[in-house]
This record gives structure tokens, C-alpha cells and sequence, in this order.
């Protein structure tokens, strides 16, 4: 483990079709999940809607609320150091869960991005849904990684 307080990080998904990612995209991600959840407990939630995602924070709140990091194409660009120094700002604060959202196939509300800790993007490129949440899944564990002093960042 990272540290003596530990987060719990939910990397979700919206997809009104399908509860969890399939294929090839599907296994890679959950290699992914599997290694983060070896160094903080990570799991993943799909959810039909942008809106049950947003009842959903507000349901898990217990001694601070969720911080909530969306991904949109025309969020913040960082790079995956400065990710590895976002969750451990958010580790620092305090927060017992950080939840991190790949949205919906149309984008975000503007009501949802209101709601947002912060919004990110993975380049300016628009990504299928299932890539986007491998990158997200890949680069959730490089940045915990990096934050643990792990090699695996190391030279990529």
C-alpha cells in the first residue's frame, strides 16, 4: 500500500447498454484494475446514466464527500506524473473515495462538469468508450505506481 491512509478509487463508466467492457479492451482493463488494486483497493461501477452516477456520490458520502474526476476531451491535459500528484493531493486531503468517470458516448452536462472535482482529458482525440477506459485504467496504475516509486514508469 501507498500509504497509512488509503483511498478507495472507483473508475467508472456509463454505458446504458452494457454493464462491463468485453473483448480484448475488457481483459485489458481489468489487467489494469487487477494491478492498481494490488497497491490501493480499486473496482469499477458501470452506470446506465450520467445521472446515476451523480446519485450515486451523493448516496457514498460517509466522512467526505467523493471527489469526482470526469474525463472529457476538452478537460486538462497532464501528464501522467501530474495525475500520480492529483491522487496524492486527493489522498492528502483526505478523501475516502476517488471516483473516476469515463462518460457517457454523447459527453458530459453541463451539469455534470459543474459537479466535477476536476475534469481531465487524454488528448484532444475523441476515444471509443472502451479505449477510453483502458487509458484511464493504464493510467490510473502508472500514476499509483509512480506515487509507490515502482519501475514501471520508469522509461515509457
Amino acid at each position: 500500500m501507498l500509504d497509512d491512509y488509503v483511498m478507495k478509487i472507483l473508475l467508472s463508466t456509463i454505458s446504458a447498454r452494457r454493464a462491463n467492457l468485453t473483448g480484448p479492451a475488457g481483459e485489458l482493463f481489468e489487467l489494469y484494475l487487477s494491478r492498481s488494486a494490488r497497491l490501493v483497493p480499486s473496482s469499477h461501477r458501470s452506470f446506465a446514466s450520467e445521472k446515476e452516477l451523480l446519485a450515486y456520490t451523493d448516496e457514498v458520502a460517509s466522512r467526505t464527500r467523493p471527489m469526482l474526476l470526469l474525463t472529457d476531451s476538452q478537460g486538462q491535459q497532464l501528464t501522467s506524473r501530474e495525475i500520480a500528484n492529483v491522487l496524492g493531493s486527493v489522498q492528502a486531503s483526505g478523501t475516502q473515495q476517488l471516483i473516476l468517470a469515463i462518460g457517457p458516448a454523447d459527453g458530459w452536462s453541463p451539469m455534470a462538469l459543474s459537479r466535477a472535482d476536476k475534469v481531465v482529458a487524454f488528448g484532444r482525440i475523441t476515444l471509443p468508450h472502451e479505449l477510453a477506459a483502458v487509458v484511464a485504467a493504464e493510467q490510473l496504475y502508472r500514476a499509483l505506481t509512480i506515487r509507490a516509486g515502482h519501475p514501471y514508469h520508469s522509461g515509457h
